[in-house]
């Protein structure tokens, strides 16, 4: 008889949902944070600092798939020129550049 008194209990009593809402919220909001908000603000300062870092002969890839040098850089503008070809000058945004190459540094090779 005890023993069923045991069981009765232990299975009577259940954990009120409200009570457990807001820390599985928060675990939520956690996992979230490392996983999406994290990396993405690494990555944009990442490219704030490469953007940053742009000088005059380095070869950049534009969003539009375009690789050029960069022939000339203003530091109070946010565009540069990218000399596509020896007859080709182009003006292009610095926020649509996806990858910077110094002068020094080899090309990345795919995987």
């Amino acid at each position: 008889m005890k023993m069923s008194l045991v069981f009765a209990q232990a299975t009577g009593a259940s954990a009120n949902p409200m009570e457990t809402f807001p820390l599985v919220m928060l675990f939520v909001l956690a996992i979230f944070y490392f996983m999406v908000i994290r990396p993405q603000q690494q990555k944009s300062k990442e490219f704030s600092d490469m953007v940053g870092k742009i000088r005059r002969g380095d070869t950049v890839v534009t969003s539009g798939g375009f690789v050029g040098r960069v022939s000339k850089v203003t530091d109070n503008s946010d565009e540069i020129e990218v000399e596509l070809s020896e007859q080709l000058k182009v003006r292009v945004l610095k926020s649509t550049l996806t990858s910077v190459r110094s002068k020094n540094e080899p090309v990345k090779e795919a995987s």
